[in-house]
């Protein structure tokens, strides 16, 4: 495709830490080199740091050997991390210092997938909105509750980009291409992938729902508001009751209806949907299973199939009242309890769990 030449090619930097994502490096390095070939022009260049300049493996274990070392870098109008959530720099006072003095003079420095969590405990990320992917986010807003989090695929908050995962790291790379050259060629390069949508900012991330060719955005209204919901409430238990209700069904209606949709009812979603979430923080942050985060409730157990505790919510009582809950036998109706079903586990003895026992709780 003849162009007319561009005055001079935009620098990308790409800093890899041991365990990044291979996938998101190469969905970002692939149309740039395709957007060349396709203007018959070097428009883009890129180049790959790591912290000391030493070779690094990826999650998948394939090894990169870097361009240059993060105290070498110049001159680069973007840069991104791509890591892990458990990354960290080996010298971090130096490694920092260099990021900020990059972003001092004109680098827009931006994080990918894992790469946001290394970016925020910086502090480069105060005071933006920040792009996290859905799986990471339960254990990103623990560590850093004053961040605002959103579920865009894209988030460009001047002068830091953040990036959910890789197919959004290439969309990503499809807007700089269509911004440097125009739609034609960033059209051609998302056919040469066989990339059907280009997506910029603004598009909510699709979560999975589980067992089923689909993502929430294509449950019918009342699933996919509770899925929302569930999400939502990760760290603090939510009845089925109050669920239905919110979403304007009945609790029957809800559970006939998510069943149908997900495969499974919402009392299961939803344990599973915790127990990932208490997963992924001790993953992220290497706990032991004994030593799992409070927020998901979880047992002292070496078991870390165990259940998380949390999802067994506790009686709600009114201001002063103390009283333990009636004993076995004693009829609820006559003592003004009323019972009401969880969305969760409550257990049945010491082992085994029953998804369908009722809680009782005070009026």
């Amino acid at each position: 495709m003849d162009m007319p030449p561009v005055q001079r090619a935009i620098t990308i930097g790409f800093l890899i830490f041991p365990g990044f994502p291979m996938s998101c490096l190469t969905s970002m390095i692939e149309p740039l080199r395709a957007a060349n070939e396709i203007a018959g022009q070097t428009a883009f260049r890129w180049q790959i740091l790591s912290e000391a300049g030493a070779r690094v493996a990826s999650s998948a274990e394939v090894v990169f050997d870097p361009d240059l070392s993060l105290a070498d870098a110049r001159e680069m109008e973007y840069l991104f991390l791509l890591s892990s959530p458990s990354a960290s720099f080996t010298d971090r006072k130096s490694a920092e210092g260099q990021l900020r003095r990059l972003a001092r003079h004109g680098t827009a420095v931006g994080g990918v997938s894992g790469g946001v969590f290394p970016l925020a405990r910086m502090g480069l990320l105060d005071g933006h909105a920040v792009s996290v992917h859905w799986c990471y986010e339960a254990a990103f807003a623990q560590e850093f509750p004053g961040l605002q989090m959103r579920d865009e695929v894209i988030v460009f908050d001047h002068p830091r980009y953040t990036v959910s995962g890789a197919a959004a790291a290439f969309d990503l790379m499809l807007n700089f291409i269509e911004a440097r050259l125009g739609a034609d060629v960033a059209t051609e390069v998302a056919c040469w992938f066989q990339h059907p949508v280009v997506r910029g900012r603004g598009v909510r991330q699709k979560t999975p729902t589980f067992r089923r060719d689909s993502t929430a955005d294509l449950l019918p209204l009342p699933v996919a508001k509770a899925v929302e919901i569930l999400n939502r409430h990760v760290s603090d238990p939510i009845a089925v009751e109050d669920l239905a209700e919110t979403v304007g069904v009945s609790p029957r209606q809800l559970e006939r209806q998510f069943k149908k949709a997900t495969g499974q009812s919402p009392s299961r979603y939803y344990r599973m949907l915790r127990m990932k979430a208490a997963r992924s923080l001790c993953c992220i942050r290497k706990r032991r299973c004994r030593a799992s985060p409070p927020p998901w409730g979880m047992r002292r157990s070496p078991r870390f199939a165990s259940l998380p505790r949390g999802i067994r919510p506790e009686p709600r009582r009114g201001p002063g009242q103390d009283q333990p809950l009636p004993g076995r036998g004693q009829p609820p109706a006559a003592l003004g309890i009323r019972v009401r079903r969880y969305c969760g586990r409550r257990p049945s003895g010491h082992g085994a769990w029953s998804p369908r026992r009722t809680v009782a709780r005070s009026r």
